[in-house]
């Protein structure tokens, strides 16, 4: 299993609790990752919105491409995926300047997560043309053969309903080859379609391993049926690791505490319009996002590991993982599942025990 997590540029991941003690700034975001290198973990998620997902539309929140790319020059083994949505970066520039990035890195260490866009009002705010759903999965199957080519090939041309390049000479090409992996995620049927021919991994919402393990079969058999390589597969999840089940739970209670006037509840609105999911949501989905908590990762040491053991039993690659206050819990977590042993678990006092 591999671990990754969600780098914090948002400035927390609890919708419904204001102060998370995790400052959206390069100071945090920096220490953070170079920190996780040295405690187990193998990625970290950079995700793009240029307005506050999570906080509101007046919080801060970082740019994932500058973050991207002074990460890559200040860490040596942590692998960048970052966030990009098809209609905020014509693909032939966003191809040089991620090549770029990869070099920066010294080779096979970014990857991209290809991001359909779903909020209308930040297209707006931006000056962004917004698409409907189906629309928006044409273009990025455009841009993805856009980008897979230049980092390829030269002398490349290209003419579609949404982009055209003519004679296109792109150098260096990236070091990592053939190209960086492309992860994607989506539940609609236009979604798993692109991602079963154009991307390397699938990453999903939370879940239970069971439905993990059928969706599995499902983009496995799709890849079978293209003759394409096998994928790679990632869920996310919000991590939970307490000394006893009871206090687990009592921190699963109070970030579950749903204020539906909270900054972010507007925005989770427009997502679930913007999106199409394959359940139905719960409150206890907007406290936490990308339907973190329904993999289960709260509870014991012990509880935490059997339920990755079972993610893994059913084919997943990689946990990407939410949690709050990220540095101390990542810590926590690292001590109790990543390396069991390493070292004895010190479970740090929050002050949400």
């Amino acid at each position: 299993m591999r671990y990754g997590y969600w780098l914090p540029v948002f400035g927390g991941w609890l919708r419904n609790v204001e102060n998370e003690g995790m400052e959206p700034s390069w100071d945090y975001v920096s220490r953070l990752a170079k920190r996780s290198e040295e405690i187990g973990y193998d990625l970290t998620l950079i995700a793009e919105l240029n307005l506050n997902d999570i906080k509101g539309v007046d919080a801060p929140s970082l740019d994932a491409w500058s973050t991207a790319a002074a990460l890559a020059a200040v860490t040596s083994k942590l692998e960048l995926m970052v966030a990009v949505r098809p209609t905020f970066h014509n693909p032939a520039l966003f191809a040089k300047q991620a090549a770029n990035i990869d070099h920066i890195g010294k080779g096979s260490r970014l990857s991209l997560n290809v991001v359909s866009s779903w909020w209308a009002d930040e297209a707006k705010k931006y000056g962004v043309q917004f698409e409907q759903h189906e629309d928006r999965y044409a273009r990025t199957t455009e841009w993805l053969k856009v980008v897979d080519q230049l980092w390829r090939e030269d002398h490349f041309s290209f003419e579609g309903k949404y982009y055209k390049v003519e004679d296109a000479v792109m150098q260096p090409k990236p070091v990592t080859r053939p190209r960086p992996m492309i992860y994607a995620g989506g539940e609609s049927e236009a979604a798993k379609q692109m991602i079963a021919a154009q991307c390397d991994a699938y990453v999903m919402h939370g879940d239970d391993p069971a439905r993990v393990k059928q969706k599995i079969a499902d983009m496995s058999s799709r890849r079978d049926q293209l003759g394409l390589p096998p994928m790679r597969f990632g869920v996310a999840g919000y991590t939970i690791v307490r000394e006893t089940e009871a206090a687990a739970r009592k921190e699963l209670e109070r970030i579950t505490d749903v204020k539906r006037s909270a900054a972010g509840y507007e925005n989770f609105q427009q997502w679930l319009a913007g999106t199409q999911l394959d359940q139905a949501l719960a409150f206890a989905d907007y406290s936490v996002s990308n339907r973190g908590l329904r993999s289960g990762l709260v509870g014991t040491a012990e509880q935490v590991a059997n339920r990755v053991a079972a993610f893994e039993a059913a084919g997943v690659d990689l946990l990407l993982l939410q949690c709050s206050p990220q540095y101390e819990e990542m810590e926590r977590f690292a001590e109790a599942v990543i390396k069991p042993g390493a070292a004895p678990v010190e479970f740090l006092k929050t002050g949400t025990n």
